[in-house]
């Protein structure tokens, strides 16, 4: 067993070797511009990336003039919900987000607040869900925008997109979604589910960092962006500066090679995290899933395990790259803001660990990390007074153990 074995596959993916094959050309050989138009080199250049874009648009079911270029899905977050709102600023000032949104639309959000804008923060219900009547009773006659993730990064959990879409659609408001972590992994039809702006990022799906794209939709209804980046007009105007070429190619044949494979690795990542679940809740007590256990991102599973600090937890697992549910900041430790919005208390919040499981990912390696967690949280168990007085009958009421 090469160790550690990395079951972070949210945070970030390697390279798949056909995606670096696609790739390398790029460096040394079709080196050219793609802005330049007056020479073999920058038609060869631009005829990849307009290849690139047409693969990242049949990954979403978009059409590839739809499709902008970015350097991730940080960058293609600030372009969509700064650009609509000094696009559609004159028509209202309203948005509507969730609380449980990635910190890349909470930061955004919270900036355009500084700008005038009022934003609606919803709170998500246990399962880290949001309900159409939720997202229907926080809407005014000035809410331009709606932007409610595809995809729980955290948790996994997935929201009833289309009827989103379709409630948007019909209030004539705009809807963006986060994609990130749904792009590549399950399948999406932004045509079909009514959004109007997505973002997805190449190192989410086995492509190289650095490069990422924006879904802007160009018809029924067509969006409209100020550019947050000027200087040469590129991407249509939406995102100046001299496309990354290499990235760009990378991040098309990621997506190809996604959307061929999506229902084997859904398929496989969804029996790896059966498989490590089933042998972790034979095993031990007091473990908690957090999100919607039953609609899921199939490689997910974000667990809490009562009576054990996440951080000890991690470092008593060296042997596994995974990731705590709290965030650790310069000063304190804070409880993850997702499981926060959840009404996960604090105690569980602490303890939870995020497992993600990948292509790439063994049945071997699988058994093995349920292993060393099983190990790791029996001896910090034992070394726990709360967990003592539980096993003795003691009532704990006072302690936040809210779990699903």
């Amino acid at each position: 067993m090469n160790t550690p074995v990395y079951l972070d596959f949210q945070a970030t993916t390697p390279v798949d070797p056909r995606v670096l094959e696609a790739i390398l050309p790029y460096f040394t050989e079709v080196f050219g511009n793609a802005a330049s138009r007056n020479h073999p080199f920058g038609w060869d250049a631009e005829k990849a990336v307009d290849n690139a874009r047409a693969q990242c648009a049949a990954l979403i079911g978009a059409h590839e003039k739809e499709i902008v270029f970015t350097s991730g899905s940080t960058e293609a977050i600030n372009l969509a919900l700064k650009g609509v709102a000094e696009m559609y600023g004159s028509k209202g000032k309203h948005i509507i987000t969730s609380m449980s949104e990635h910190k890349a639309v909470l930061d955004v959000a919270k900036h355009l607040e500084k700008e005038g804008f009022e934003v609606t923060y919803l709170t998500p219900d246990k399962l880290g869900r949001h309900s159409v009547e939720q997202i229907e009773a926080a809407m005014r006659d000035d809410t331009i925008l709606v932007a409610i993730m595809w995809a729980n990064n955290e948790i996994g959990t997935i929201q009833s997109i289309a009827e989103i879409g379709k409630l948007c659609k019909e209030r004539k408001v705009l809807f963006m979604c986060d994609g990130t972590q749904a792009a590549g992994k399950i399948p999406v039809n932004v045509d079909e589910a009514g959004v109007d702006l997505m973002c997805a990022s190449g190192h989410k799906m086995y492509g190289p960092k650095g490069v990422g794209f924006l879904y802007v939709r160009r018809k029924n209804p067509r969006v409209r962006l100020v550019a947050q980046m000027d200087g040469g007009g590129h991407e249509r105007g939406m995102r100046s500066g001299t496309l990354n070429v290499p990235g760009i190619v990378g991040l098309g044949a990621a997506a190809d090679v996604a959307l061929k494979d999506l229902e084997k690795d859904a398929k496989h990542s969804l029996q790896l995290r059966e498989r490590f679940e089933a042998r972790v809740f034979k095993a031990l007590d007091q473990v908690f899933i957090n999100g919607d256990k039953d609609n899921r991102l199939p490689g997910c599973s974000n667990l809490s395990f009562a009576y054990v600090e996440g951080e000890s937890l991690i470092m008593g697992i060296p042997e596994l790259a995974v990731s705590s549910g709290s965030a650790c900041t310069s000063a304190s430790l804070e409880p993850s803001h997702v499981l926060q919005s959840m009404g996960v208390g604090d105690e569980l919040a602490h303890s939870s660990i995020r497992f993600g499981f990948g292509r790439l990912t063994t049945e071997e390696e699988t058994d093995y990390a349920a292993d060393q967690i099983i190990r790791a949280v029996i001896k910090l168990r034992e070394l726990s007074p709360l967990y003592e007085m539980a096993l003795e009958g003691i009532d704990l009421s006072q302690v936040n153990w809210t779990g699903h």
